[in-house]
């Protein structure tokens, strides 16, 4: 019997049905079926879906009459809920221009307040949908096991968003970054600007010298993301992303890397250092995917309440080995984690007796990052007896 088992093209129908006329728990998803000649009446249906699929009213009354379920087609959305793919920040940005936003960014983020608290059974559908298909374009960019797992090594960053190009941890995470890109790890942040931004800069220049990097960051630090200029129409032509798009004409073909932001804190701009974009419409899914999939470090930048949050999400995923590993915790900042705030001795505190207080370490230097991560690969989490 089919254990969830998703159909994506014509292709993928064949193959399956080929051998068996029980479609149990099988979801076909964009297939066109309405120029096929397919006998829906043969198949036994169970927990059977067609999401977005072509049917003619003939095959439609078949499905539905065997006791299958044909979910509704989304209209008037400036997405697609039935995407197979990441995005790009070359979709993301269609139709930006230095004289307006008019980003396919900004429409879905436009039409995502309208609705941000209470949205109809129809757009909340969608908007799961969505975000469904972007965890399986995710786990296939990173070839997830069936024990959590996954190919790529990747280590994720955190750090404040308002923290200024060619700030002093701005720098370090962008070095911290590159060299972890060079040495086999896949980085991925949370897709917004500041730390997040220069994580996904350092490892888009992996294999470049580290004066690549300074020119980039003195490019970068002409002009800044400020968030209260979030919505000013000349706001992304003189600012954030014009620079961004230069430095990548002066260095084009980048490492691969992963961003994963959210349309939930606003229209913040499109990270163009990410060679793959997971957004996101549900924050509280990216924010656990973002930790959960970063098995092999988080690399923790000074940041402030979101940082914070972020710090003891990972230490309760830690703590309680809910995603099947305990991971590296690392702190990029003495200043920030002991003087300021003392979070670094409230994590040894709580870590007490715990198999993650061997991995909590905290440093300003980013090679010293490296080779902690090198030398403290994820633990599985020990199976009850």
């Amino acid at each position: 019997m089919a254990q969830g088992i998703l159909l994506k093209n014509w292709q993928d129908w064949e193959e399956y049905t080929r051998t068996t006329k029980d479609l149990t728990n099988i979801v076909a998803q964009d297939i066109n079926f309405a120029k096929r000649d397919v006998d829906f009446s043969q198949f036994e249906y169970d927990n059977t879906s067609f999401l977005k699929c072509r049917l003619s009213r003939q095959q439609a009354a078949e499905i539905i009459q065997s006791g299958g379920f044909i979910y509704p087609k989304f209209s008037n959305l400036p997405y697609n809920p039935n995407r197979s793919t990441l995005y790009t920040h070359v979709e993301l940005l269609e139709g930006f221009s230095a004289e307006k936003d008019n980003s396919v960014d900004l429409k879905i983020y436009k039409s995502f307040i309208k609705n941000k608290y209470n949205p109809p059974i129809h757009e909340a559908m969608a908007q799961r949908l969505h975000d469904f298909n972007i965890d399986e374009a995710l786990r296939r960019l990173l070839d997830v096991r069936n024990d959590g797992s996954s190919k790529k090594k990747v280590v994720g960053f955190m750090g404040g968003h308002s923290a200024r190009r060619g700030s002093k941890y701005y720098v370090k995470t962008a070095i911290c970054a590159k060299l972890m890109a060079e040495a086999g790890y896949y980085v991925v942040s949370g897709g917004g600007p500041g730390i997040m931004e220069a994580a996904n800069l350092g490892a888009y220049l992996a294999g470049r010298t580290h004066e690549n990097l300074y020119t980039a960051v003195d490019h970068l630090a002409n002009l800044e993301f400020r968030p209260e200029d979030e919505g000013k129409a000349d706001y992304y032509a003189k600012n954030y992303v014009t620079n961004a798009r230069e430095v990548l004409e002066m260095f084009p073909n980048g490492a691969e890397n992963l961003a994963i932001p959210t349309w939930f804190y606003g229209h913040e701009p499109s990270n163009v250092f990410a060679s793959h974009i997971a957004k996101y419409f549900s924050n509280s899914i990216r924010e656990d995917t973002l930790l959960a999939i970063s098995l092999y470090g988080v690399v923790f930048a000074p940041g402030s309440a979101g940082t914070t949050q972020e710090i003891f999400q990972e230490a309760a995923q830690n703590h309680y080995g809910t995603f099947g590993f305990i991971s590296p915790m690392i702190f990029l900042s003495k200043e920030r984690y002991v003087e300021e705030t003392a979070l670094y001795s409230v994590l040894h505190q709580l870590a007490k007796d715990t198999i993650y207080k061997e991995l909590l370490f905290l440093t300003d230097e980013p090679h010293e990052i490296l080779e902690f991560i090198r030398e403290h690969p994820p633990v599985p989490v020990p199976m009850p007896q």
